[in-house]
């Protein structure tokens, strides 16, 4: 189902190694709160970086960085004030989460990472974003692949990938899709700026489409000046039919959705 107010979802890395340098592991809680001040639609939750350079960690690892998280979301009873995805491609991960409160699953590989993440969403019927990456392992490479039609393969890709779910018996109305961006796609920006330029030929698939252009290398510059171009495209999404965009300063693009 389209939404029809578009959604803004805030990041919350419990990784040391993120990107885009905003990861935290013990100190969550003042930044978690921030983002629930800031008026973010969304908080998704993440335990293991996936970008470029990321380590793997383990299930114990994760299930141990993000545990105390999803325990005091559950306690708190966070999830009367806004909804929680949990970013992750691990089964039992992503059902702990799913378990206290958790109505979105977030998953970069999009279901390629476990193969029992399927029986999880199963259970639960939770709505999921799949993501787009041209990397079918957890972890991007920065490899600069050339797409004769970028739009056409993602495409493919969701076809395939949509088709396997509700075969199964999953609900097709809590499908997302996501795009991927950055290095997910190409090393070339200039995939990512097509992307974003001809979302209205993804959204004719049907699905809400969740998009992460927040702080990608794609955008250029120094990582602490991508704020603003992150808040520029991300409008740019929302104008050509994103349901949600998926950044890390709320407060910024929360302000420029009300101008």
């Amino acid at each position: 189902m389209l939404e029809s107010v578009p959604k803004i979802m805030g990041v919350l890395n419990i990784t040391p190694d993120s990107f885009s340098g905003d990861g935290v592991v013990e100190d969550f809680k003042p930044c978690l709160l921030k983002l629930i001040e800031d008026g973010a639609d969304i908080i998704d939750v993440g335990g293991e970086s996936t970008g470029p350079g990321s380590k793997e960690v383990s299930l114990d690892e994760e299930m141990e960085r993000i545990r105390p998280v999803i325990d005091y979301i559950a306690k708190e009873k966070l999830a009367n004030k806004v909804e929680f995805s949990i970013d992750t491609y691990k089964a039992p991960i992503a059902k702990y989460a799913l378990e206290h409160g958790f109505t979105i699953v977030n998953d970069v590989t999009a279901l390629r990472g476990d193969s029992e993440m399927l029986d999880v969403l199963l259970e639960y019927n939770p709505k999921v974003i799949l993501m787009y990456s041209k990397d079918s392992t957890p972890r991007t490479s920065t490899e600069s692949i050339e797409y004769d039609d970028v739009i056409a393969s993602i495409k493919t890709f969701f076809i395939s990938r949509i088709v396997e779910l509700v075969d199964a018996g999953f609900d097709e109305d809590n499908i997302i899709i996501d795009p991927g961006m950055g290095m997910f796609v190409s090393a070339e920006p200039k995939y990512s700026f097509e992307i974003i330029e001809r979302l209205p030929e993804l959204r004719q698939l049907g699905y809400p489409i969740c998009i992460g252009i927040s702080r990608k290398s794609f955008l250029g510059g120094d990582i602490k000046n991508r704020d603003k171009p992150s808040v520029e495209y991300s409008l740019k999404a929302i104008e050509n039919g994103a349901s949600i965009v998926r950044v890390h300063n709320v407060m910024l693009l929360k302000k420029q959705m009300a101008d």
